[in-house]
């Protein structure tokens, strides 16, 4: 039996996010450049005490799985990704994905993260669907989605605005046997 290195790349690995990191996903969190690629929520400024029992709900929840994006040459923690609301019976989750700090953003740590977190939702967790949402303007996230195989599935018009302007959330969705296909001889 041929057991593969399980969310562990060639770039990244995919890790416990640790007390040690909420600091940076704080100062991420205020960064309203950031924040707005992250969330639709308005940008503003949340205390440590907020993020901090934020992502200890996550890790304590049987529907989330939250993970550090972490470098394999140095362990930097890059970003965060997780499976979430997973609705066990329908084999369904939706995911999120953050890379924070501007200077590694582009590459390709986000690439291989997505593609550590659906080997572990599709093999793991054995689920059939796992979906996301993006808004309009995140345009290196689409590409990013697009590249590892999500469909775009729909659009809710003119979800949010900012400055003054509205912008769709684009949905997007992959099938197990999409994946599979697309992951096939690797």
């Amino acid at each position: 039996m041929l057991i593969n290195s399980l969310l562990k790349g060639k770039k990244v690995r995919l890790t416990s996010l640790n007390e040690e990191d909420f600091p940076k996903i704080y100062e991420w969190y205020n960064d309203a450049y950031s924040l707005r690629l992250f969330d639709t929520i308005p940008s503003y400024p949340y205390s440590q005490e907020h993020i901090s029992n934020w992502i200890k709900d996550k890790q304590k929840s049987s529907n989330d799985y939250v993970f550090a994006i972490r470098n394999i040459v140095n362990d930097d923690f890059l970003g965060y990704i997780d499976l979430n609301s997973i609705s066990w019976n329908n084999r369904v989750a939706t995911l999120s994905i953050g890379i924070g700090a501007s200077d590694v953003r582009g590459k390709g740590y986000g690439t291989e993260a997505m593609q550590l977190i659906l080997e572990f939702g599709f093999h793991e967790l054995n689920l059939h669907r796992i979906q996301l949402s993006v808004l309009s303007y995140n345009e290196p996230a689409i590409g990013l989605y697009e590249k590892v195989g999500f469909v775009k599935e729909g659009c809710f018009r003119e979800y949010v605005q900012r400055d003054g302007k509205k912008y769709d959330m684009y949905l997007y969705g992959i099938l197990y046997e999409e994946w599979l296909k697309l992951n096939k001889g690797q």
